[in-house]
Order: C-alpha cells, then sequence, then structure tokens
C-alpha cells in the first residue's frame, strides 16, 4: 500500500524502487514530492534487508526540474526559509548506494537529484542539462558545485551559462552516467545493477560508498589515511572474517552485514 501522494515505493527483494509520480508537471520536484522521496530513502536505508535503492521517474521524465510555480513569486527570505533546498543535503546522508534511472527529461532540479545519486543508469531518450540560466537563476542544489567534478569544468560552464543538454550518448562519454540502453530496458537494468551490489557484503559496501565520496571532499593523503582507517575498521566484522574463510573454501560468502 502507498502511503505517498507524489513518489511510489516498492520492495523488489533486497531493493527499494521509488518511481517520482507527478506525471501532469514531468516530475518537477515541489518540496513535497522532495520531502516524501527523502523520507522514503531513510525508511529503506534503515531496513537491513535492503542494500541498495533505485530513484526513476517515467520514460518521458525522470524529473524535468524544480517546480517553479512555487517558485515564482518567492523572495530571497521565502527561499531561505524554504526547506526545499537542504532537503536535497539529506541525500548524502543515505549510507547504502543509490542509483538513478532515468529516462527523458533529466533536467535543472532533475539533474540535480541524479547527479546526488552514486550511479546513473539512463535510457537512450535521456538529455541532462541545467537550463536555470534561462530562469534568471543558477543551480541551487548542487549543479555547479557537482557538475564540474563529473564532467570538468569547461563542459560544465557550456552546460550551465548557455544551457547546453547532453544526449545519453553523450553524458555517457563525458562519464556522467554509467550505463545507456534501449527505453524498454534501462530500468530492469538499473535494478539489476543494484540487486548485485544488494547481494555484496553490506559494511563492505557502505563504507566503499563513503570513502569514495570522500575522495572529492579531502587532499590525497587525508583520503589515503581515511582509506587505510576504513579497512583496517572493516576487519573487526563477521564478513569479512567468512569472506576470506568463503574465497579460500571456494564457496559463495553468507554475509549478516555484522
Amino acid at each position: 500500500m502507498n502511503e505517498y501522494q507524489f513518489i511510489e515505493v516498492q520492495e523488489k527483494d533486497n531493493v527499494g524502487l521509488i518511481t517520482l509520480n507527478r506525471p501532469q508537471a514531468l516530475n518537477a520536484l515541489s518540496p513535497e514530492l522532495l520531502s516524501e522521496l527523502v523520507n522514503a530513502l531513510h525508511s529503506l536505508d534503515e531496513q537491513q534487508k535492503i542494500g541498495a535503492m533505485v530513484i526513476t521517474g517515467s520514460d518521458k521524465a525522470f524529473a524535468a526540474g524544480a517546480d517553479i510555480k512555487s517558485m515564482v513569486s518567492a523572495s530571497t527570505v521565502d527561499m531561505l526559509k524554504s526547506n526545499f533546498i537542504p532537503l536535497f543535503d539529506q541525500l548524502q546522508k543515505i549510507q547504502k548506494p543509490l542509483i538513478a534511472a532515468v529516462s527523458g527529461f533529466c533536467l535543472g532540479g532533475g539533474n540535480e537529484l541524479a547527479l546526488a545519486c552514486d550511479l546513473i543508469i539512463a535510457s537512450e531518450t535521456a538529455r541532462f542539462g541545467q537550463p536555470e540560466i534561462n530562469l534568471g537563476v543558477i543551480p541551487g542544489a548542487g549543479g555547479t558545485q557537482r557538475l564540474p567534478r563529473v564532467v570538468g569544468k569547461a563542459l560544465a560552464m557550456e552546460m550551465v551559462l548557455n544551457n547546453r543538454t547532453l544526449s545519453a550518448e553523450e553524458a555517457l562519454s563525458f562519464q556522467l552516467i554509467n550505463h545507456v540502453y534501449p527505453v524498454e530496458d534501462y530500468l530492469e537494468q538499473a535494478l539489476q545493477l543494484a540487486q548485485e551490489i544488494a547481494q555484496r557484503a553490506p559494511l563492505a559496501v557502505i563504507t566503499a560508498k563513503k570513502m569514495i565520496n570522500h575522495a572529492y571532499e579531502t587532499p590525497l593523503q587525508e583520503g589515503l589515511d581515511d582509506e587505510r582507517r576504513s579497512f583496517y575498521m572493516l576487519f573487526s566484522t563477521q564478513d569479512q572474517q567468512e569472506g576470506m574463510e568463503a574465497f579460500l573454501e571456494k564457496r559463495s560468502p553468507s554475509w549478516k552485514g555484522e
């Protein structure tokens, strides 16, 4: 039973699937939708049986941007008081891997949502962009910060300053996304990838995700020191013992997440 108004939540074995559901607005990210999304992600993240999560929209639109109707009359004070942009920060607190399954329009806040995920699977029809400049503003939920870290300064400048959009194949060539599939396959492929990750050692997956993200925020030596500490820490887990014993015994490991 779906308890949300603007999203749909399903559990597929050990994977959580969240579908953005504002079709009349091409899944534009309203504060209400984003709040529901964050709540659902935290709920799934807390479930031991869930090992990874997929966020998707429709074949026509992952999310065509933020809900401009809710912003057109807003003042600076209104925006400062709003929890809309800070909700994006909550995505960084999700421990388990997030996969964006993108088809059609992935623009503005939609692109920023995808960028906040750990992996992106796209259909052949996906289009990625940051068109905020056309509205007299700039990206406000990570578009000027995460995008250059992924595609580089030159391309990020063109996308943000001149509304360049990327096709799925271009996004793949610039390493914005992981894979491109036909429209009829992209979601299933994203779920399969999530299922494969969810079957791996839970504590190692969570730690690896944290360390890779950490690499974008710290100097190399500090990151190497933190990685080493995390590596040593995992030797206090039952999963490390199980994984190495299973390897030596030539059998599949049975992970406990402990």
